[in-house]
């Protein structure tokens, strides 16, 4: 069983919900606009590194004459993507040794995949898997806008449980977190290299700012608590000892951000999203 990724780098609800967000229906006009793929026709998909399955979700439902696959490493992601995520195949398997045949899927896509895997391996997995003609989709976050709520900042409790923290050996470069990023040209220019044709980029410009009021309530109460929920689990994922006033202190911020949300008392706490999207085809 391999969870080194959920263990250690991002939980599975801090991964699901911040995706969830991001590919929330509101947003997907950019996509769609982005993507260009038929909804009419019965793809197949496959998603690398699916983690715990927000994306293929999101995929299923823009495009629901499409059979979807999802495929990650880390077994907790995708036992939660199986146990979560309806009519949507997810499998553990490797974005370096794709367990599929030559030429099995109409299109290929990943979110902040590619900055972590090795570029031979990358891109010629999925051209290897793509059928003649087929779409690859490569997703990659950029630099975004955070503005954080005077309410959120962070407190005493929560500094001084981190702080008690025994530093130890950075396991982001143990695990080879980001060991290949590209820059915003060299991206597109690493997929023409390897051999994709059509090659073409686009931006999806994400923006959470739950006071304002193009957005419904309930989607605005959901960008807020998805903070708590990021903070929870990263505190709890600590598995240190003295973390209930940390506990306490996240929960009674985030309870006086819905309050202040709730009383119309606007804060315009924001985190804006850019993510790049680079094409091309077989």
């Amino acid at each position: 069983m391999n969870k080194l990724w959920s263990e250690h780098v991002q939980g599975i609800m801090t991964l699901f919900l911040s995706r969830r967000l991001r590919f929330h229906d509101e947003f997907f006009p950019q996509y769609e606009g982005l993507f260009r793929l038929d909804p009419n026709r019965e793809l197949k998909v496959l998603e690398i590194g699916c983690g715990p399955g927000a994306l293929s979700e999101a995929l299923h439902r823009w495009y629901p004459k499409a059979k979807i696959t999802g495929i990650d490493r880390d077994s907790s992601f995708v036992a939660f993507a199986q146990a979560t995520v309806p009519d949507v195949t997810f499998l553990e398997g490797d974005a370096t040794r794709l367990p599929f045949e030559n030429d099995s899927f109409d299109v290929t896509i990943s979110y902040t995949v590619q900055e972590h895997v090795a570029p031979e391996s990358f891109w010629g997995e999925q051209r290897r898997v793509l059928k003649p003609g087929g779409v690859c989709i490569c997703l990659s976050a950029r630099r975004g806008i955070q503005h954080t709520a005077p309410c959120l900042e962070m407190t005493q409790e929560e500094q001084a449980f981190w702080e008690s923290i025994p530093q130890s050996e950075d396991e982001l470069e143990k695990l080879g977190v980001c060991r290949y990023p590209m820059s915003e040209a060299e991206l597109p220019a690493s997929m023409e290299a390897h051999a994709f044709r059509a090659v073409s980029t686009g931006y999806a410009m994400i923006d959470l700012t739950p006071d304002d009021p193009k957005y419904p309530a309930e989607l605005a109460e959901a960008m807020i608590d998805e903070g708590r929920k990021a903070a929870l689990e990263a505190i709890h994922s600590a598995h240190s000892d003295g973390a209930e006033k940390a506990v306490a202190a996240v929960n009674q911020k985030y309870d006086e951000r819905l309050r202040l949300y709730r009383a119309g008392i606007k804060q315009w706490d924001t985190a804006v999203s850019v993510t790049m999207m680079v094409r091309g085809v077989k």
